[in-house]
């Protein structure tokens, strides 16, 4: 099992409870595929370097999960298509 984190820019403009169905969307992708998650950091709004989308402003998620090397490949799949989502990154952490 390798270790992952999973950042995502959530868009500032939806509701509360859209941006959570969000983040519980995405853990629910890595646990499908076969991952497990094991911790989901909230950064909070925070402003963003540049306009996206014409938003100054998203939410930051980090959420670091273990799986196998097929895992992050699929969770990317799904997250790119969701629409709340501005950007994302997924990287495996060394030992």
């Amino acid at each position: 099992m390798n270790k992952y984190e999973l950042a995502l820019v959530v868009n500032a403009k939806i509701e509360d409870e859209a941006r959570t169905a969000t983040v519980e969307k995405v853990k629910e992708y890595i646990t499908r595929f076969g991952g497990t998650v094991t911790n989901v950091d909230e950064w909070g709004k925070k402003r963003l370097a540049y306009d996206i989308q014409k938003m100054r402003e998203g939410f930051y998620y980090f959420i670091t999960f273990e799986s196998d090397s097929n895992c992050p490949n699929d969770v990317e799949q799904n997250v790119r298509i969701m629409e709340s989502v501005i950007r994302y990154l997924c990287i495996r952490q060394d030992a």
